[in-house]
């Protein structure tokens, strides 16, 4: 087996290492307002209008939560009463996937990690400071001035780690938020960690599926 040798092993960061628990606030703060039978969707269609909203200008993370989630109250007619702030307050005080800390410590003093996460600079060191690894880099969107899945975050991140697109390897569990995007900008070694929230892609990404964080040390023979 031939292993990767990248430069840099690069990261999303919520959903992939940070246990992103939008789904289940959610599911607890609109309790009174969508019926139980219908809140998978409820909770995919948030998801969607976040995505829809990162892919413009950037602005504040805040604005984008808040902005999502009126749009699909106003969607599922269904009144919303400001929550908004209530999941970016939250969104620092999470922790890792079970798996992240032990997964990272195989490769932390080998290769030099770095995240790139749709995140403010107020929020995202907290979140890093619980994932129990030294980061070589923590890149935000609020420094990029751009979200993922924009080609200019990932512009923004290779520029700033002063490599090509070849020196890296990124690692996400959203394709459509990372690993397509990572794809068009020429990333070769990409890896899809199946948390079980986004279904994988098409074989044509070319990417090497790993169960979570401890299947990375097999990728770079570590």
């Amino acid at each position: 087996m031939s292993f990767l040798r990248p430069k840099f092993i690069t990261f999303d960061c919520y959903g992939t290492l940070t246990n992103f628990q939008m789904g289940t606030m959610t599911r607890e703060l609109f309790a009174d307002r969508v019926p139980a039978e219908q809140m998978d969707q409820f909770v995919k269609d948030f998801s969607a209008y976040r995505l829809d909203q990162v892919m413009g200008d950037w602005r504040p993370y805040d604005e984008i939560l808040k902005t999502a989630l009126a749009r699909v109250c106003k969607r599922w007619g269904v009144e919303y009463k400001g929550e908004g702030q209530l999941y970016y307050d939250a969104v620092p005080t999470w922790g890792p996937h079970a798996d992240v800390p032990a997964g990272l410590s195989k490769i932390a003093d080998k290769i030099p990690l770095v995240i790139f996460s749709n995140a403010m600079d107020e929020q995202i060191m907290s979140n890093v400071d619980k994932l129990g690894a030294p980061f070589h880099k923590v890149f935000t969107a609020q420094q990029a001035q751009a979200y993922k899945p924009r080609l200019a975050a990932f512009e923004f991140m290779l520029d700033n780690l002063g490599c090509g697109p070849e020196d890296v390897l990124h690692v996400s569990s959203s394709f459509r938020y990372d690993l397509m995007s990572a794809h068009d900008m020429k990333i070769k070694h990409k890896a899809f960690v199946a948390r079980g929230h986004e279904l994988p892609g098409n074989v044509g990404y070319s990417y090497h599926q790993i169960p979570d964080i401890g299947g990375l040390a097999g990728l770079v023979g570590l």
